[in-house]
């Protein structure tokens, strides 16, 4: 068996981000490989109705969404690999080979981007890890049957976390938002539809200290503490949804590229080069402002026209059409 030809670039992660890359470099003849992971499509697989993507006037389902994405991808000639990367390593000079280690194997280029996303971030209290798919979720899409006539309660302020609160309080008997400030800082239309419904109460200024297991081991109740006074009380839940913010999934190359203090891949100017020639960064592993899936495909894009022309004009980075009529 032959060794393994050199990828002209590897696109690593998927969603908007990483399937608009894998479409633009497709369609410029890269013939690119998408390392998609195991859970590809990214957040948006984790969501309901997107009613703000253009192009939708009646809106979209987020799974549906993406499975347009990465068929269009696919139909231009992008290669998918439906497994995780488990290692990056990065070249350092100009035209340098990049290696990414999927499932054992070691693929190379001449260009790589990254677009692994972000993931849900943890609260980081006891109880938190161990009651984990016992009553413990990052997403009510995923799992809010499991509740259905039960109590349960959303932790966050945001539009994910109104997001979240709506879709549960079609199965649960009762839905209390958890905030940790008086004010949500979700958009007003996303709080006056969630607090319209009958079932859903907001339960502000209070932070989660515990989530505490019953005699089945299964969540039964939360610790509360008030912002504002430090008073405690425990409230009866049977699900705890914690919708509290994302954390860039940059931890593959955070010790060979520049990052900022929350793990965010550092691009230059309104580029997505980094720090290392050949290697551009797209998506909500950059993007700690807007994390739209609109803003996260511009990214996407962006990346792969840089990456074009980085591999046109950098000595030693040889474009390889052959690629596309092998693949």
């Amino acid at each position: 068996m032959g060794e393994r030809p050199q990828e002209n670039v590897i696109i690593v992660g998927s969603g908007p981000a990483g399937y608009t890359a894998a479409l633009y470099t497709a369609r410029a003849n890269l013939a690119p490989l998408v390392v998609e992971g195991f859970a590809w499509g990214g957040l948006l697989q984790q969501t309901t109705e997107v009613e703000n993507y253009p192009g939708f006037p009646e809106g979209i389902m987020g799974p549906e969404l993406m499975a347009a994405f990465r068929a269009q991808a696919e139909r231009f000639g992008a290669r998918l690999l439906s497994a995780d990367a488990e290692r990056i390593e990065l070249a350092k000079q100009p035209g340098g080979i990049h290696r990414v280690v999927v499932s054992g194997e070691e693929h190379t280029a001449s260009a790589v981007i990254l677009a692994m996303g972000a993931e849900h971030r943890k609260l980081g209290v006891p109880g938190e890890q161990e009651l984990a798919g016992r009553g413990v979720s990052y997403c009510a899409t995923c799992d809010a049957a499991f509740f259905r006539g039960a109590k349960a309660i959303v932790v966050g302020g945001g539009d994910s976390a109104m997001e979240e609160a709506i879709f549960l309080a079609k199965f649960a008997s009762e839905v209390k938002i958890v905030h940790r400030r008086e004010q949500l800082r979700a958009s007003k239309i996303m709080s006056e539809r969630a607090l319209a419904l009958p079932n859903l109460e907001l339960l502000t200024p209070y932070t989660v200290v515990e989530i505490i297991a019953g005699e089945s081991g299964a969540t039964e109740r939360v610790r509360l503490r008030h912002a504002g006074d430090g008073s405690e009380r425990e409230l009866e839940t049977g699900a705890v949804f914690v919708a509290i913010g994302l954390d860039p999934r940059s931890e593959l190359v955070r010790d060979q590229l520049e990052v900022d203090d929350q793990g965010y891949v550092k691009v230059h100017g309104h580029s997505t080069r980094t720090t290392r020639p050949g290697v551009f960064a797209a998506g909500d592993m950059v993007d700690h402002t807007y994390r739209q899936a609109i803003t996260a495909a511009g990214s996407g894009c962006r990346a792969a026209l840089d990456a074009e022309w980085y591999l046109r004009d950098t000595p030693g980075a040889h474009v390889q059409p052959a690629l596309a009529a092998e693949s």
